[in-house]
């Protein structure tokens, strides 16, 4: 039977999914945004916001889908996971419950310390913001400061680092939020590692299968300068591993996904892990119930094992198929709007060169183009107040990707800014170095 499929979202984490299930069944997308790649790809696409659960399930119902598999988080922490569940559509995404391993940073903290969770760092959680700024005071060494909700990305503030803890108290008094975690800064190399994941059932094995590492880029600015963004790009090798991770490091990991799930029985989806890779081994930055953008990127495109596959085999109750990737390396760069992210210019008209692009690939790899946060019109693209689009250099190496995806960037027109030192030899060199300054 050939299955129908409907995607939640519009942004390049979604252009990513849809390019990897569009080879192999009928795709219908939902989003606030008009993103043309999508519409290149999809049967239809509905004019519906991620968070419209209703919205959603009514074009569910006219389509008459098999599968359904969301993107943002914004569409989980919305309960349309569990509305379309309602509905009887299978759906590749957690529940709103669930999902709070990711949309509740204070739950996902005492998660992980009930089920006994390796790599927890110490953390309390706080409703008065005047008890933490005491904390912040008291504590003897330096700390993250991340609001329990969601924030896109952006709302953490790092002493030591970002901010003075003078600037941490000043920030956590003059922000609305409600709630915060205040943790012990950990210091290293971040990485991320991504998982598919069916709910228990009856599989007694087969229920998780993990994906390469990636090293996301939060920093606005080349030199992991500036504030944090949603993420200006990504790297990853044509290993599992890093350059500066090795195999015992990416295992550890996995072990640490692989007890999340078998605490959370009911999951299903995509969980990511963010993982620091510190002097004492593998911590836990944090958890998201949902594919990374721009990890998607870097991963769905050198996914041989049909993405549909791993859909269905979670939907029938199968074991997962174990996961075929191509031993190619990818870089991925973010081309954003000028001022992103404190002050993005928004509702620019702006020029994407195609053709430029598909020119980068050579012989021996290949460069992709993924449409996130603009909109498509009769008279051209405009941008949002987020990143615009991003480009992916798929080769052998690090080096070569990096070659390709610098040469597809000709893409970009005018009003675009983009974080060029992105998985170049020196600032992947930098990351072995400090890596192993941290070992010895």
């Amino acid at each position: 039977m050939s299955e129908t499929v409907l995607l939640v979202g519009g942004g390049g984490r979604e252009h990513a999914i849809a390019r990897a299930v569009a080879p192999d069944a009928d795709l219908y997308a939902c989003a606030s945004n008009r993103n043309p790649g999508i519409v290149e790809l999809a049967e239809e696409t509905y004019s519906v916001d991620e968070r419209d659960a209703d919205g959603i399930v009514d074009v569910a119902e006219e389509v008459d889908a098999t599968l359904a598999v969301i993107g943002p988080e914004s569409a989980l922490a919305a309960g349309v996971a569990d509305a379309l569940a309602d509905a009887g559509v299978y759906t590749f995404g957690p529940s709103a419950e669930a999902a709070r391993i990711e949309t509740d940073k204070a739950y996902q903290r005492r998660f992980m310390r009930d089920e006994g969770i390796p790599g927890c760092p110490d953390f309390e959680t706080f409703e008065d913001m005047d008890a933490a700024c005491e904390y912040l005071d008291a504590y003897d060494g330096d700390l993250a400061v991340k609001p329990a909700g969601l924030t896109g990305g952006k709302g953490v503030r790092v002493t030591g680092d970002q901010v003075t803890k003078a600037e941490a108290k000043a920030y956590l008094r003059e922000s609305d939020h409600d709630r915060v975690v205040l943790e012990e800064r950990l210091v290293g190399e971040e990485f991320t590692v991504q998982a598919f994941v069916a709910s228990e059932g009856r599989r007694s094995s087969g229920r998780i299968r993990p994906t390469p590492a990636v090293q996301d880029h939060k920093r606005a600015y080349e030199g992991d300068e500036g504030p944090n963004t949603g993420g200006m790009g990504s790297y990853s090798d044509a290993t599992p591993t890093l350059p500066f991770m090795d195999r015992d490091d990416y295992d550890a990991a996995v072990e640490i996904l692989e007890a999340t799930v078998d605490a959370l029985p009911e999951y299903t989806g995509v969980l990511y892990g963010q993982f620091m890779l510190t002097a004492e081994g593998v911590r836990v930055v944090e958890f998201n119930a949902r594919f990374g953008d721009p990890e998607a990127m870097n991963t769905l495109p050198v996914l041989d094992t049909p993405f549909v596959d791993v859909l269905t085999a979670a939907r029938d109750g199968d074991p997962l198929p174990e996961l075929d990737f191509q031993a190619r390396a990818t870089v991925c760069k973010y081309a954003v709007p000028a001022g992103y992210p404190t002050d993005p210019e928004s509702g620019a008209r702006i020029e994407v060169d195609e053709a430029s692009v598909a020119r980068a690939a050579d012989g021996d790899g290949d460069a992709l183009l993924f449409y996130a946060s603009v909109d498509a019109r009769e008279d051209g693209i405009y941008t949002t107040t987020s990143r615009a689009f991003a480009v992916v250099g798929v080769a052998a190496t690090i080096t070569d990707a990096e070659t390709i995806a610098e040469e597809a960037l000709s893409a970009a027109g005018d009003g675009l800014r983009i974080r060029h030192d992105i998985g170049t030899p020196s600032l992947v060199q930098r990351r072995i170095d400090h890596v192993d300054r941290l070992r010895e």
